[in-house]
């Protein structure tokens, strides 16, 4: 909830709060009146920003707009499905393995003709077999993730071949799950799109759902991006186009430039990464001259800083290739040492495609690929022929409960169809003012409350009716009726909210927007249809005008 937006749920809370303590104690008839007659002026005034977006300048300057926001299936959108390629992620874990294995050793000056990944393992090839033990110490020490899975040996040396520990795997695959479900929330949260919704799905799924985006494309590019960052140096010993058909030159590789920006270029590049993404601490686009368009300014951390310090010193004059997911986006010449950890992405971008890439660079890179699973897009069409059958079923179902309460139970109904709206108008105020997203289920979730808000008040009243049956004054029929029903309903209601936070907690998308309504109503309604009703009895008996209960 945005910091502004406190102050309703403060305004609805005091007065609530002060209504229902004067109860308790029992407090003045007439001042809980008058309590609740401000509590129901408030929730009105409340109310209006969501039902109306004409207002005036100083309502915005001075008083809470807290608003409603409306759900996919109610206002339209995209909703996404998409799948993690955990196994991804296992071989780059293991390349990285690799990597800081090939280091170690020689470090440690242990002799090795190769260490590469293959298949599920890290195999490691050692020049000498009378190595295994130093060898083994490494992995002991520095790879504890890491066990040996298999050995062999021949007259020159030995092969190893090292697999993640299965409870290490397990944890790198929830790991990367994790950092997959955060990366994109943060991405989706920077499109500033309001009330996404962004959850696990399964195993290996996640659930995306953009309220109000018809156009998914830009969406699903962005969050599909691994953003992997790398700065690679370009091998301009080596003519490309000749490395493009006599073969690519040992320790270098062939990557393009962007596609869509007039054909992809070829790049030579020596296959060492000096530099990754990793050390990115914050990206923003910056405008740039009228021939190259905006630019993106990379900040790193210490280390990065550090790193691309030694980088540039060392290569002055050559050029630096700035790759992204294997792209190489820019190559500009090294002029001088860059210190300061300062880095400008160039390559003729549009707003866009800079703001796009300073998002990926801002929020991290995907632990592993995503892919699209399952697509859909709601119309704005659909979703106004839901509002308004959520809205029909809503006046159906309302009209006649309180029809029928009027009717059945005559003046002790009327007052019953008094706390109803009160619990309905309630519940939407609380709703807005905490910006939670009503959804068609919501819909549901709230018709269903004011049927729990007509049963506690047909206990009530029925019990009230059986001791006027059994001759007790109005006054003692209204104390017993109200302290008998209260044990069967706030059970049933206690039950009702502690299924509305399982599926809260359990939930997804509509799931979740019914437990919401659903919690939220079964305290609106407590309140309205237990505490609210009974003030009007309670002032009736203080000023001695509770002859008869017409019930």
């Amino acid at each position: 909830m945005d910091n502004g937006n406190f102050a309703p749920v403060l305004i609805l809370l005091a007065l609530g709060t002060g209504i229902l303590y004067l109860h308790l104690t029992n407090g003045r008839a007439l001042t809980r009146m008058y309590l609740t007659a401000v509590l129901v002026a408030a929730a009105i005034f409340l109310l209006v920003p969501s039902f109306s977006s004409d207002l005036p300048a100083w309502w915005k300057s001075y008083l809470p707009a807290p608003k409603i926001q409306l759900g996919l299936d109610l206002q339209g959108g995209t909703h996404l499905l998409l799948d993690v390629k955990l196994d991804d992620a296992v071989k780059n874990a293991l390349g990285r393995r690799a990597d800081d294995l090939k280091r170690e050793l020689k470090d440690g000056k242990i002799a090795f003709s190769d260490v590469s990944v293959a298949g599920d393992a890290v195999q490691v090839k050692l020049a000498d077999r009378h190595d295994r033990s130093a060898f083994e110490d490494i992995v002991a020490r520095d790879f504890t993730d890491m066990a040996l899975s298999s050995s062999s040996f021949d007259s020159g040396g030995g092969t190893f071949s090292l697999v993640f520990k299965p409870h290490d795997l397990m944890q790198l695959r929830a790991n990367a799950m994790d950092q997959a479900l955060e990366t994109i929330r943060n991405r989706i949260d920077q499109l500033g799109v309001r009330e996404t919704t962004v959850a696990k799905e399964g195993d290996t799924g996640i659930l995306v759902q953009l309220p109000g985006i018809q156009d998914p494309e830009r969406a699903k590019e962005l969050i599909g991006k691994t953003a992997v960052l790398q700065f690679k140096i370009v091998d301009d010993s080596h003519n490309v186009e000749e490395a493009l058909k006599e073969g690519v030159p040992p320790g270098d590789q062939i990557l393009y430039g962007p596609p869509e920006r007039g054909g992809r270029e070829p790049y030579l590049v020596e296959a060492q990464t000096l530099m990754t993404g990793d050390v990115v601490t914050d990206a923003r686009v910056r405008p740039g001259s009228r021939l190259e368009g905006p630019y993106v300014s990379v900040d790193l951390d210490s280390r990065g800083a550090r790193i691309f310090d030694a980088l540039t010193a060392e290569n002055v004059g050559r050029r630096l290739a700035i790759v992204l997911d294997n792209t190489v986006y820019s190559a500009p010449v090294i002029k001088e040492r860059i210190p300061g950890g300062k880095v400008q992405i160039t390559g003729r971008f549009s707003i866009d495609e800079a703001h796009d890439l300073a998002i990926v660079l801002r929020s991290g890179a995907l632990p592993a690929p995503v892919e699209i699973a399952e697509e859909r897009t709601v119309g704005p069409s659909l979703g106004r022929d839901s509002i308004r059958q959520g809205e029909l079923s809503f006046i159906v179902g309302a009209v006649a409960v309180l029809v029928f309460m009027a009717v059945y139970y005559s003046g002790a109904g009327i007052v019953a169809d008094f706390g109803l709206t009160l619990n309905i108008l309630l519940l939407i105020c609380v709703m807005a003012a905490m910006q939670a997203t009503l959804t068609l289920p919501g819909i549901a979730g709230i018709v269903l409350t004011l049927g729990m808000s007509v049963d506690a008040n047909v206990l009530i009243n029925e019990r009230m009716r059986e001791e006027l049956r059994n001759g007790k004054a109005p006054r003692e029929a209204v104390r017993i009726g109200y302290e008998r029903a209260w044990s069967a309903i706030h059970d049933s209601n206690i039950s009702t909210f502690v299924a509305g936070l399982i599926l809260f907690q359990f939930g997804t998308g509509p799931v979740k927007g019914f437990a919401v309504t659903l919690c939220v109503g079964v305290l609106t309604g407590l309140f309205s249809c237990v505490v609210v009703t009974r003030i009007w009895y309670d002032y009736l008996i203080s000023a001695r005008k509770l002859v008869r209960i017409s019930v």
